[in-house]
């Protein structure tokens, strides 16, 4: 099942994808959820029930539709860096044998279609399309064999990064965290439509295929990442937890494959999506004081 979030008539909904169509949960059951934490804190309960209530419905074209970031403001959105050993294999480092964490604050968040902004003091705008899971149940310590039942689903995020800011802060959050560099999307798959370890995974800028690789090669797995995190710190309903890019970023391209305005990038996950977005320079009406 695919869960939306999406305006529509001047207001937002959460949804099912079904058919080119998404149905608004309210129209359902008024008794629903309207807030995508607490749909997916419902868990495969509340799934099922809605597979059920949506069973030969359609809802409103998908064309017809804005559809948004399915998670706006997670309370942790917490990023992987090194975890392709493609990726590995072009940045000539070595494999860690412990996960890489960042933080992205929440403020980055941008849905589908909408522009990344090139910010006015940097040109080395970089993509990173990536696989997240979302968590789906409040947990602390959770096993590795246990971690697939905290996970809601699976959606696609591109860790827009800003190379010299990565440099500069030794935590990578400031180069990854600027404003719209955190686009989500289209929906979430709940985690029991794919199998998040064998996903072919592809990104475009404009016609160009920049990025092929398939979830396989992740080194530290969606299981693995949980597990380590919940280790340290409770996870809750609506927590992103983006798991790392494939080979094919533009830092590592002879000469440097940096978006710029007019480009629009394009991230496809097998079973997942797409998700593309514009990219613009960072507009005047930004600066707020």
């Amino acid at each position: 099942m695919k869960l939306g979030r999406y305006r529509h008539n001047d207001q937002i909904h959460i949804g099912i994808v079904q058919d080119e169509t998404i149905i608004p949960l309210q129209s359902l059951d008024a008794a629903l959820p309207n807030e995508m934490t607490e749909v997916l804190a419902g868990g495969p309960e509340l799934f099922n029930r809605l597979q059920q209530l949506t069973d030969g419905k359609t809802g409103t074209p998908l064309d017809q539709v804005q559809l948004l970031a399915p998670v706006p403001k997670p309370e942790k959105y917490l990023g992987v860096g090194l975890n392709y050993a493609d990726h590995i294999e072009e940045t000539g480092l070595e494999t860690p044998t412990f996960p890489t964490i960042f933080n992205k604050q929440s403020s980055c968040v941008i849905g589908p279609d909408d522009a990344i902004h090139r910010p006015r003091v940097s040109e080395k705008l970089d993509y990173e399309g990536e696989l997240a899971l979302v968590i789906g149940k409040r947990c602390r310590h959770v096993p590795y064999e246990e971690a697939h039942k905290v996970i809601a689903g699976y959606t696609i995020v591109n860790d827009v990064s800003i190379r010299d800011w990565q440099i500069k802060a030794p935590t990578w959050t400031l180069g990854k965290s600027f404003d719209t560099h955190g686009p989500m999307g289209p929906w979430i798959v709940t985690a029991d439509e794919v199998d998040p370890h064998n996903l072919d995974l592809k990104t475009w800028v404009n016609d160009e295929l920049r990025q092929d690789s398939n979830t396989r090669h992740l080194i530290f797995d969606c299981y693995k990442l949980v597990e380590t995190l919940s280790t340290v710190c409770t996870l809750e309903p609506g927590d992103v937890i983006a798991t790392g890019t494939c080979s094919g970023v533009g830092v590592k391209m002879k000469p440097r494959g940096y978006m710029k305005p007019g480009d629009v990038v394009t991230i496809e996950i097998e079973g997942v999506g797409r998700l593309s977005n514009p990219v613009i320079e960072e507009p005047e009406d930004t600066v707020i004081f």
